[in-house]
């Protein structure tokens, strides 16, 4: 069948620099289309053209008739209408459900009664997914809609749009999302689009592998025009016109290697650490909290101790901040005892970018209106070659914080709380507007860090890579500590994080794990068959092997001359890394779970 949209030879070009450069993307039906790229690379532009709402330089937007086209803004606009319903309900047709947009704003949270100028931002993002998704179009482009939604919004979502007939383009920096949804992937990267007709989950691999062909053919080139200096400086000089044939092609050689779009610099992230902490950071013994009537945490004891990595996860409302104040002693206790250790050096990176200074510049804001430096690890640096290590240029010193992307904003405040020396970091929801290569980085920066990390997060993604606990809203102000992140959560409690409004543990349909082949043993025999036996028994020795095949393969792909020699011995050893690499991380899911599985089993 034809596609349902396409674009064709994209360009556009914002004050002199090309933003979009020969950009394609043709979406067919019911097919779900992740766009992917780094942050200013032009989804949203191109998003905007598929919807008809920017007009590109050249190129061509072809929507075949009859289908109907649907998009969410980044920031929708409320304001002509007298209430959220009649907002939603102007994007119907004559035969749509009136009922749907009831409904739809129900599970977001909303009556529909909402007066629109006294929406939050995520509310109104709520009311603008309602207003989209109500009329069930053919064609849905989503800008970031999992953008101020808590995990239950966010698990709603993925359902109703696996659900939906509607093809979709889908802009996120959420993983866990992206890899539930997405059935083929569209990479914007320099201007131009590649396609891989596999979804999110493949994406990574394919990427670095077009950027590692890549830069094998920058280096052939590098080569040839070493080469072709050499014969200049000391090659014959007779034979004139072929001489001046060759230094037109070295200069070709030469333009093609200065005009050549590389890939954007990635952030350097290094935490500063301040003096070690004591063993014990914070042990709370009965802590309750109350505003009003209602409590928000309820008789909490909990130890955390130099090190410890934990997640926090709830409903919008339910008190993750309140808890986050309660443990670091920045909000006191209504009952109950809190101990916080000796030499606490806390840094706080917190949701609204509050601590930043809109008005000030962005050097003004990492150097704290103090000189041209910056101390990064007890070390003093320039403000520019620190804001080059976040992605920001020389240009963006003195640039208004006030007219800084989403993301931009969110880079400068990790810059601002990673030069503070610190041994706790307090993040509250510090992956908003973060692209995918920024959170790669701040996860192995976390990784690196030597102190204790107390995470707000609605990333199911991230908090299964950086937490070690996770601390979760059980209803009525009650919190519990689970090992493990958040999927290991889903699997000793048998369901994710609840909508605040309904019951906290289900009784008739609980949400399954996240291991659907082990909730039956779990339930029923409460014993580990004979192949997981086995399978556990002999795992350990697969991921060793897999792990030295791994090696294997990159110290031969090491080898740059490796593709010129022995094309087929290059691509035999890519396909073995990406194989190995993947059986890997199957292999180490699959034991982890029996091993969950076995402790608890061992337990009861």
């Amino acid at each position: 069948m034809p596609p349902l949209l396409t674009l064709s030879d994209i360009h556009l070009t914002f004050g002199g620099t090309p933003l979009l450069e020969g950009a394609e993307i043709a979406i067919g039906p019911r097919e779900r289309l992740s766009l992917i790229g780094r942050n200013g690379s032009g989804k949203s532009t191109l998003l905007k053209i598929a919807a008809g709402l920017v007009e590109a330089d050249r190129g061509e937007r072809v929507v075949q008739q009859g289908v109907s086209v649907a998009y969410l803004p980044q920031e929708p606009d409320l304001s002509a209408y007298p209430n959220v319903l009649a907002y939603v309900e102007s994007a119907f047709a004559e035969h749509d459900d009136p009922h749907r947009a009831r409904t739809l704003l129900n599970h977001l949270g909303l009556s529909g009664e909402e007066n629109p100028k006294s929406l939050s931002g995520g509310e109104a993002r709520r009311a603008a997914l309602a207003r989209v998704l109500a009329p069930a179009p053919d064609v849905l482009l989503l800008d970031e809609p999992t953008n101020h939604l808590d995990l239950p919004a966010i698990e709603w979502l993925e359902e109703e749009l696996k659900r939906s007939r509607s093809a979709l383009v889908l802009i996120s920096h959420d993983r866990r999302f992206l890899t539930n949804l997405g059935t083929a992937t569209v990479w914007l990267d320099r201007g131009r689009t590649r396609r891989l007709d596999q979804g999110f989950a493949a994406f990574e691999d394919w990427r670095d592998e077009v950027l590692a062909q890549e830069e094998l053919e920058r280096h052939k080139l590098d080569r040839k025009i070493a080469a072709e200096e050499h014969w200049i400086r000391h090659g014959v000089s007779g034979r004139r016109k072929r001489n001046v044939r060759r230094v037109a092609a070295l200069a070709d050689l030469r333009q093609e290697r200065r005009e050549g779009r590389r890939v954007a610099g990635t952030v350097e992230m290094t935490a500063t650490d301040a003096a070690i902490s004591s063993k014990l950071l914070m042990e709370a013994k009965g802590i309750s909290k109350s505003f009003g009537e209602r409590t928000v945490v309820r008789d909490v004891t909990m130890t955390v101790l130099r090190g410890d990595r934990i997640g926090i996860v709830g409903p919008n409302g339910a008190g993750k901040t309140t808890l986050l104040k309660l443990l670091t002693g920045e909000l006191a206790p209504d009952t109950g005892t809190l101990k916080l250790g000796a030499s606490l050096e806390i840094v706080t990176l917190d949701q609204r970018r509050e601590a930043l200074d809109v008005n000030g510049t962005l050097m003004q804001n990492l150097t704290r209106g103090h000189g041209d430096h910056v101390m990064v690890a007890g070390k003093p640096r320039h403000v520019v070659g620190y804001m080059k290590d976040f992605l920001f240029t020389p240009e963006q010193a003195n640039t208004p914080v006030a007219v800084l992307s989403g993301g931009e904003r969110g880079r400068l405040m990790l810059a601002r709380a990673l030069s503070l020396p610190s041994n706790v970091l307090v993040l509250d929801e510090p992956t908003n507007d973060l692209d995918l290569e920024t959170l790669d980085l701040l996860q192995e920066m976390l990784a690196d860090y030597a102190g204790t990390v107390l995470l707000v997060s609605h990333d199911r993604d991230f908090l299964d890579r950086v937490a070690t606990n996770v601390v979760a809203f059980e209803g009525d102000g009650r919190w519990q500590l689970y090992p493990g992140g958040y999927a290991d959560m889903v699997n000793q409690r048998g369901y994710g994080v609840q909508a605040l409004s309904q019951p906290t543990r289900p009784a008739a349909k609980a949400e399954k794990p996240a291991s659907d082949d082990l909730a039956p043993e779990r339930q029923q025999k409460r014993k580990l068959t004979f192949k997981q036996k086995h399978a556990l028994e002999t795992l350990p020795a697969r991921m060793e092997q897999l792990r030295k095949d791994i090696a294997a393969a990159n110290k031969k792909l090491a080898d740059p001359a490796l593709y010129s020699r022995d094309p087929k011995g290059f691509a035999a050893a890519s396909e073995t890394l990406h194989t190995a690499e993947a059986d890997l991380a199957a292999a180490e899911n699959e034991w982890l779970e029996l091993e969950i599985l076995r402790e608890e089993i061992a337990n009861a």
